[in-house]
């Protein structure tokens, strides 16, 4: 009797010989996989022949291909990666399996019988089987409260253990109970584009909140007993010390979520309750955006672009943390990036690698701050450079030294407004004529939600909508604005990310003389709109008008300014 597997054998022989005289013109190979890649056949190839020999489907692209959630909820994502095996969803109650590697099919056949299904075969690259694993395992939805029920019913109480490298959020099958849950709410995290985590303790709760597009949201409830465990994990992760409970700490990890990778930068404060801790993702599959990408009005847009042209000056990003400065710098950056340009940054953190661009990581605890750092950066010849921010007098003046002679200079700044930037660079000892002599201009910028386009609908809105946003004039809003009613796309929110509005000050004549003369903020400020400056509200009432956003977004987070 011939089984399958002599059959896979005596049909993978013919079709590897065959496949070897084609290619080579020569003897065929011998029979075993391993000879037959050191004869550089491509494991495309292999798998090709070896479907062939079975007489079952090969497939070049698994787009559109359902994982089976039977196979995802039962076989380890180690397991699957190793051996580049995917269950398909099938027909008639069985199984269909990609695999790539005619070496797998013991594999393969354990699992069919694990599983109790029939199994029907098929081949693809093994990039295209990896791809689809990754993808199959990051639509799992719900695992992290449930590890936290299971928990919580069976009362653990295990000690994190200490792990090296980066860690996989998606292999979890292996875990003690609390690396389980950690790696479960980091994935979450993940998944939802949270910025940050923060496992917040009370007397007599834990809470798990995500800040998602700016807003902070409670997520996950883990029992109070698995407090101490829990940040004892976190704290194995970024290297820190576990013993250490009454002093704040600060730690970095990798976390890998399939063929994702995120940087994690933790936080860890006593308070009375315990320890808190945040974490602040960066994940680095992000792509970078492009100024066009922003959300730049066209006047600002293309003045903007202009000024990070210029030869030599400083160029200011004003806003609060997490309003999208980096971003923001990072896509100047690209905008004038060439082989011709010697750019340099000094950062802290050095947020997503940028081709072709000298990236320097600032630390201070190894007495690298911005001010030591640049000084060192201008004797590098660079043509611009990129300063993370403006902290101290001695950081503002290195920075404008640097842009009196000959330097491009970028950095960021903490004020409500452009306007505020120069009142701020003059409070840090800058002097007036040295300020105006350098700054080319001051972008202000913050971060509005866009509304969701599956849940967005036309409104009409009320005397209590104007009053809620400090609206006296009617008249300064259209009639009829949009908003989200709430969805699942959107968790309910009726918002999925968000927009930049901006606000640019380019420092000309007048506003010059008025820095001379130590004007008020406020003054300068204006003075500008008098000369056609476009606010940060009005920027965000322009984009409500257009349904980008809503007018409940841009009252939050231009609370500060006057209609």
């Amino acid at each position: 009797m011939v089984t399958v597997n002599d059959k896979f054998a005596e049909g993978l022989r013919e079709a590897l010989a065959d496949r070897a005289t084609a290619l080579e013109g020569g003897d065929p190979p011998p029979l075993s996989l391993g000879e037959a890649r050191a004869a550089q056949l491509p494991e495309a190839a292999i798998a090709a022949a070896a479907a062939g020999a079975l007489g079952v489907p090969y497939v070049e692209s698994l787009n559109g291909a359902v994982a089976s959630p039977e196979f995802i909820s039962t076989v380890p994502i180690a397991f699957a990666r190793r051996h580049a095996l995917l269950g398909l969803a099938g027909e008639n109650g069985g199984l269909s399996l990609a695999l790539c590697d005619p070496g797998t099919w013991p594999q393969a056949q354990g699992l069919a019988k694990l599983l109790g299904k029939r199994l029907h075969p098929l081949f693809a690259p093994r990039a295209e089987v990896v791809r689809a694993i990754n993808a199959a395992y990051q639509t799992q939805n719900g695992r992290a409260q449930q590890a936290i029920e299971e928990l919580g019913r069976a009362g653990q109480d295990d000690r994190a253990a200490a792990g090296g490298g980066a860690e996989d959020l998606l292999d979890v099958a292996s875990r003690a109970p609390v690396i389980k849950l950690v790696n479960l709410i980091l994935f979450e995290a993940v998944k939802q584009r949270a910025s940050d985590v923060r496992i917040q303790p009370y007397e007599d709760r834990l809470v798990v909140r995500f800040r998602v597009d700016g807003i902070l949201r409670d997520m996950f409830q883990p029992p109070k007993a698995l407090q101490d465990e829990i940040v004892s994990r976190i704290k194995v992760m970024g290297h820190m010390n576990i013993a250490e409970r009454r002093l704040a700490q600060d730690g970095r990890a990798t976390v890998e979520v399939g063929d994702r990778v995120a940087d994690l930068r933790i936080a860890t404060l006593p308070t009375s309750f315990g320890e808190r801790v945040v974490l602040r993702l960066l994940d680095k599959s992000l792509r970078l955006y492009e100024l066009g990408e922003l959300g730049m009005p066209p006047a600002v847009l293309g003045h903007f672009k202009h000024l990070v042209h210029q030869d030599h000056g400083m160029i200011l990003v004003t806003g609060p943390t997490g309003s999208g400065k980096t971003t923001t710098l990072y896509a100047a950056l690209q905008e004038v990036n060439s082989q011709e340009m010697n750019i340099i940054t000094l950062e802290d953190p050095i947020e997503y690698r940028l081709d072709g661009i000298s990236q320097t990581q600032v630390s201070d605890k190894k007495g690298m701050t911005f001010a030591s750092g640049l000084r060192h950066v201008v004797r590098q010849d660079p043509d611009v450079i990129m300063v993370g921010e403006v902290r101290d007098p001695e950081t503002a003046h290195m920075a404008i030294q640097s842009a009196l002679t000959g330097h491009l200079v970028f950095s960021t700044l903490h004020t409500n407004d452009a306007s505020g930037a120069m009142a701020r660079m003059l409070d840090l000892g800058v002097e007036p004529y040295l300020l105006t002599s350098s700054l080319l201009a001051v972008l202000a910028q913050r971060l509005v939600r866009r509304v969701c386009p599956e849940c967005k609908e036309d409104y009409r809105p009320v005397a209590g909508d104007l009053a809620r946003w400090g609206v006296a004039d009617p008249g300064a809003l259209p009639p009829r604005l949009v908003r989200g009613k709430g969805c699942n796309a959107c968790m309910g929110t009726g918002y999925v990310e968000r927009v930049g509005i901006f606000e640019l000050l380019a420092v000309d004549e007048a506003a010059r003389e008025m820095v001379l003369q130590r004007a008020k903020a406020s003054t300068i400020k204006a003075a500008a709109v008098r000369r056609g400056m476009l606010t940060l509200r009005a920027d965000g009432i322009a984009k409500a008008a257009a349904g980008v956003t809503t007018m409940d977004e841009v009252a939050r987070v231009t609370g500060r300014d006057e209609f």
